[in-house]
């Protein structure tokens, strides 16, 4: 990971934060909540008119796109290889450019530690999510917070898609940094909307890791318990005598009290 400050030269004033996740080669800004829609970058002034101060990674990207050479231009393999460049890299651009750009005074300077504002915000961010039926989903958040979304009440664009399309639905996961809940990667679903609008549950993040960690077995353990081979255990769920809450290849995950009941 690494941390720009976005500093405005001409008033001398940090405007935000841009992050980069190198291996997902990912941006993500985080505007100061001091802006207003005045003094927040053209790009990002809808946002800041609506209070939301973590940019989307995809307008985040975009406004790191403004700022550097584009990859369509016309001389860029002459570019790169007068920068020594393999292939195009929006981040080595930046750095090169330092986020300069005619159009405003904005620049970036790199960073050794997260600002407190941000590290703070992070924890509304996303460290797992599971979509339940019933187009519920079940949010983890990196303040150990445990809250139940239901998507049917949020207002936001894509959703409609989502409800109508159950693969879509089944496809959640977390973007990078746990920043949204994403469905194929294509709509995402910001994390602090899904905080303001879930449901608390009264469970403890290390509650769920016993639960998993206790009563989550494998086809192994299942042919101890039930004294049998692991092909009858393969057998049985063949039959759905019992039912795996996974399947895999070469071997599948049970609820320990699933299979206890055929003993009794």
């Amino acid at each position: 990971m690494k941390i720009f400050e976005i500093m405005d030269e001409e008033n001398n004033s940090t405007v935000g934060t841009l992050i980069y996740y190198e291996k997902a080669k990912t941006f993500v800004v985080e505007l100061e909540e001091t802006l207003d829609e005045w003094s927040a970058p053209l790009l990002f002034m809808p946002f800041v008119q609506k209070k939301i101060f973590t940019i989307p990674r995809n307008i985040s990207l975009l406004w790191v796109q403004e700022r550097i050479i584009p990859a369509n231009r016309q001389n860029i393999s002459s570019i790169l290889t007068n920068h020594q460049m393999q292939q195009y890299d929006e981040m080595k651009f930046l750095e090169i450019s330092e986020g300069r750009c005619s159009q405003d005074h904005l620049y970036v300077r790199q960073i050794n530690s997260m600002p407190r504002y941000v590290e703070e915000r992070m924890k509304h961010n996303l460290v797992d999510c599971v979509a339940l039926a019933n187009h519920n989903l079940l949010c983890i958040f990196q303040d150990h917070m445990i809250k139940k979304v239901d998507l049917t009440s949020l207002e936001y664009d894509g959703i409609d898609k989502i409800l109508k399309n159950d693969a879509l639905y089944d496809s959640c996961s977390c973007t990078v940094g746990g920043y949204a809940a994403t469905f194929y990667d294509s709509i995402d679903i910001p994390a602090l909307l899904l905080y303001q609008h879930g449901q608390v549950i009264p469970l403890h993040i290390e509650d769920l890791y016993a639960f998993v960690q206790k009563n989550v077995i494998d086809s192994s353990e299942a042919s101890d318990i039930l004294g049998c081979s692991r092909q009858n255990v393969h057998y049985l769920t063949q039959k759905k005598i019992i039912s795996p809450i996974k399947k895999g290849n070469k071997t599948s995950l049970y609820l320990k009290g699933e299979i206890q009941k055929h003993t009794w």
